[in-house]
C-alpha cells in the first residue's frame, strides 16, 4: 500500500499527481473528504468497484455515488433539468449526496438497481477537490464503514493497520470525522431526505 500524507490545506501537487496516476492504473484509494474518509475508484474500473463491494460488505441494493470536483460534467452522469440544475448549483459544494436520475453513461452495476439512480456529490476538501480535478472525472466514492461497523474509521493508524493489505493507496490528511453525509433523493416529484448527516438540509423541508 502507498501511504501519501498530503497537506490537507495545501495539497502538495506532485502527490496529488502520484494518487491519480495510480488510480488511473485501477488502484482502490482511501482519501479524505469534508465528512469522513472515503474509499474511491475510476468509475469504469469494475475489478476495483469489485473490490470497494468486497471491502464494504455492501449488498446488491445499495446506492452507489460518484464524487465530481463541480456541475461542468453532470449531464453526463445524471438527468437533470434547469430547475433541479439551479438547486444544485445553489446548494453545491455541499455534505451533502444527492440521489439523481442517472443518464445512460453510468454503469448499470452503478445505478441502483429498481430506481436507475446514481449518488452524486461535490466536496469541498481541498484534497478531494485537488484529486478530481488532477483526475479529470468523477470517483467512484463510498463512505469508510467497514462491515459491522456503524462510524466510519477516521484515525489514520487504525486506517493504515485494518487496511494496508486490502487497498492500494491511502491519501493521509490527518485525523478525519465520525462524520457522514445527508443524503437528498431528487429523484422523485419532491426532495426525500434520505439521512441528516452533517449537511444543511433545509432548502429541500
Amino acid at each position: 500500500m502507498l501511504h501519501l500524507h498530503i497537506h490537507p490545506e495545501n495539497p502538495q501537487p506532485r502527490l496529488i499527481t502520484q494518487a491519480v496516476e495510480r488510480i488511473r492504473a485501477g488502484d482502490v484509494v482511501v482519501y479524505p473528504t469534508d465528512a469522513a474518509y472515503a474509499i474511491g475508484c475510476q468509475i469504469g474500473n469494475k475489478s476495483a468497484m469489485e473490490r470497494i463491494t468486497h471491502i464494504r460488505g455492501l449488498g446488491p441494493k445499495h446506492q452507489y455515488a460518484i464524487m465530481c470536483s463541480d456541475l461542468s460534467d453532470i449531464a453526463t452522469y445524471a438527468k437533470v433539468d434547469n430547475t433541479m440544475y439551479r438547486l444544485l448549483k445553489n446548494n453545491t459544494p455541499a455534505i451533502t449526496t444527492f440521489i439523481l436520475p442517472a443518464t445512460s453513461e453510468v454503469p448499470k452495476r452503478l445505478m441502483h438497481p429498481k430506481k436507475k439512480t446514481i449518488g452524486l456529490r461535490i466536496p469541498s476538501n481541498p484534497i478531494a477537490h485537488a484529486l478530481l480535478q488532477e483526475l479529470g472525472e468523477p470517483l467512484l466514492t463510498s463512505t469508510l464503514i467497514l462491515p459491522n461497523q456503524t462510524d466510519p474509521l477516521d484515525d489514520p493508524f487504525d486506517i493504515e493497520t485494518q487496511l494496508a493489505k486490502r487497498i492500494d493507496v491511502f491519501i493521509d490528511g490527518g485525523f478525519g470525522t465520525l462524520s457522514t453525509t445527508s443524503i437528498i433523493d431528487l429523484s422523485g416529484e419532491n426532495p426525500e431526505i434520505v439521512r441528516r448527516g452533517v449537511g444543511d438540509v433545509s432548502a429541500f423541508e
